[in-house]
């Protein structure tokens, strides 16, 4: 059983380009699905779609390449379900020189740091990706 699915998807994820995999399925979860989405805008995967329906919903993923080596090089989980971590607007740093995305669960939905900057709001760290 997973308590952490956040977590768990981003392994996944990070587990599947390390293994020159094209696509992989997880399981649907609204939360999930935006956080695909965001890594979608930000470049680290190549497209994001629903598949199924109802209680078979699944999220297919495509995953980003570049000269058959991976876009993600590196995740890391910053809030866990055991510890959870919450960014000031004034706490929200670049990531490896801009190079990376921080991701925040806001009041707005799930943000990168830069765009937690420019709309002045904090939130959940859940985690860094570069």
């Amino acid at each position: 059983m997973v308590n952490d699915s956040i977590g768990d998807f981003i392994i996944q994820l990070k587990n599947a380009s390390n293994a020159g995999l094209e696509f992989i399925s997880v399981p649907y979860s609204e939360f999930k699905f935006q956080v695909a989405e965001k890594l979608r805008e930000k470049g680290y995967i190549k497209s994001v779609s629903k598949r199924g329906k109802k209680i078979k919903k699944s999220i297919h993923i495509e995953i980003q390449y570049i000269n058959k080596k991976p876009k993600i090089k590196e995740v890391s989980r910053i809030s866990k379900p055991s510890r959870r971590v919450y960014k000031k607007t004034s706490e929200i740093y670049p990531i490896k020189y801009g190079k990376g995305a921080l991701l925040l669960s806001t009041p707005k939905g799930v943000l990168t740091g830069e765009e937690a900057r420019k709309n002045k709001v904090g939130g959940e760290a859940l985690f860094k990706i570069w």
